[in-house]
């Protein structure tokens, strides 16, 4: 007798998440670059965390969840006397280091941070490491760490380079807790087929909608979204750990899997097999804590400061020529109601560096904004999109992010066209970056501690052997106040 009911047959795991369980649970990473990559990232990474806990906005969000909870052998927040579980830990380390949008940055199909996954990989190599120690057992070293960073970028890396996430309304923090379950259930101890069912879960999650992050709605949701992400994947990596069942049709099942429900029906495409790749390319954020896009155009604004900042009622228009990515996601108009919302504004920033010749996380705030040049410049601006910039912005040998700025005035002159393809983090201008790096660590690093914990927290960084050799527990005490 014929039957119209669905077969109840379990499938084989989607293809997608074994290729990805197979990377973390058997690649072997050998590139040197990645490794020197990793921790020059991480050095980074943690800066950017230290320097929002000068901001309350953040660092409300810190601490347990219930007042008073104790955690024995609990990981610590950098730059806090804080000992929380790792899934609470994995929050407060992810909401500090995204919250002034000043860390690392992948440009592709999907935008997205990668050292986002920091905050789970950290908190909880922490934990596992002092409860080693407790157990009188040898704790993870600092090397683990890196390879798990390495392998968390390559995962959301890989996965935006050709699968847009944002033209169907999902947030990329999506990856991030992708990326956080698999690794983190490796260094928890999990097999191929327990990786399968952490990234199983993760898919099944669905996504955070991009609503917080897109005008006219922008806020700072965007700013915890990725910590809440990263502890997300802690968790479910830990209650796969416990022998939480998979779902191995996560991506692909018929009306109710991720490509159906999520992604207009369409399976993920990808440009090349795991490896160290995005680590090797990734991109620092050096000079501004600035939305990615902008960041060749606040250098523009920035150089042509001092030709511009005496003439700024004599402006008639400003030309910016810019890559389609940027229109989409942070060229605004109007009102802005709040530092999120101007950190994601292209001429808001660009107005900024006209005027005031650099750009930090201050100027974000109300008293800054409430300059009415900065308004007047905005009013000003034409928008234009470069086709060559829209081009080589995704083309792998260049992966360019360009900006170019020109200020025409009402006696009939103008500037220069400045022109800045690849800002100072990009790989192609790495030497050039990383004195700048170093500087950043250093002065994010004095906003926290005495300064004989600097130069000790320096000197380990600076020292790759000696770094990875260290224990993780160790590390993190060096990073309590």
């Amino acid at each position: 007798m014929a039957s119209n009911g669905m077969s109840s047959e379990r499938p084989d795991p989607d293809p997608e998440l074994l290729a990805i369980a197979d990377y973390v649970d058997g690649f072997v990473i050998e590139s040197d670059e990645a490794f020197d990559t990793a921790r020059l990232c991480l050095m980074d990474t943690l800066g950017c965390g230290f320097l929002a806990l000068r901001f309350p906005e953040c660092t409300k969000h810190l601490g347990p969840i219930v007042t008073g909870t104790t955690v024995p052998n609990g990981a610590r927040v950098p730059g806090t006397q804080l000992v929380l579980d790792p899934v609470k830990a994995a929050f407060d380390i992810g909401a500090m280091i995204r919250w002034l949008d000043f860390n690392d940055t992948w440009l592709a199909a999907e935008w997205g941070h990668p050292s986002d996954n920091l905050g789970g990989i950290l908190a909880v190599a922490d934990w596992l490491s002092r409860e080693a120690v407790a157990a009188n057992r040898a704790p993870l070293l600092m090397r683990d760490v890196l390879t798990a960073m390495i392998k968390a970028h390559e995962i959301q890396g890989c996965l935006a380079l050709e699968n847009s996430f944002n033209r169907v309304g999902l947030d990329h923090v999506l990856l991030v807790r992708v990326a956080t379950a698999a690794v983190v259930a490796k260094l928890l101890g999990a097999d191929r087929n327990q990786i399968v069912d952490a990234l199983s879960h993760a898919w099944i999650d669905g996504s955070a909608l991009r609503t917080y992050r897109q005008a006219p709605n922008a806020g700072p949701r965007k700013s915890w979204a990725a910590g809440d992400a990263s502890s997300r994947g802690v968790r479910l990596a830990m209650m796969v750990m416990k022998g939480e069942m998979g779902y191995p049709g996560a991506l692909s099942a018929k009306t109710w899997g991720f490509y159906d429900v999520s992604f207009g029906g369409r399976s993920f495409a990808f440009q090349r097999d795991y490896g160290s790749y995005v680590m090797e390319q990734i991109l620092f954020k050096l000079s501004f804590p600035a939305e990615f896009h902008a960041q060749t155009a606040v250098e523009a604004a920035v150089t042509l400061h001092p030709e511009v900042a005496g003439r700024l009622d004599d402006i008639e228009r400003i030309e910016l020529a810019t890559h389609e990515s940027a229109i989409r996601i942070i060229a605004k108009e109007g009102r802005l109601d709040n530092p999120a919302d101007r950190d994601h504004c292209l001429q808001y920033m660009v107005a900024i560096g006209l005027l005031k010749g650099g750009l930090q996380a201050e100027d974000y705030e109300d008293d800054v904004a409430a300059d009415p040049r900065v308004d007047a410049l905005r009013e000003k601006m034409q928008v234009i999109e470069d086709v060559r910039y829209s081009r080589e912005y995704h083309e792998p040998d260049k992966r360019s992010i360009a900006n170019a700025l020109q200020v025409f005035f009402n006696d009939g002159t103008q500037t220069d066209k400045v022109a800045v393809e690849y800002p100072i983090g990009h790989r192609r201008r790495r030497e050039e970056g990383i004195p700048v790096l170093e500087r950043k660590f250093k002065h994010a690093l004095g906003t926290r501690f005495p300064a004989g914990r600097v130069r000790r927290i320096i000197a380990l960084c600076q020292d790759q052997s000696r770094f990875e050799a260290t224990a993780v527990n160790e590390f993190m005490d060096l990073l309590v106040i």
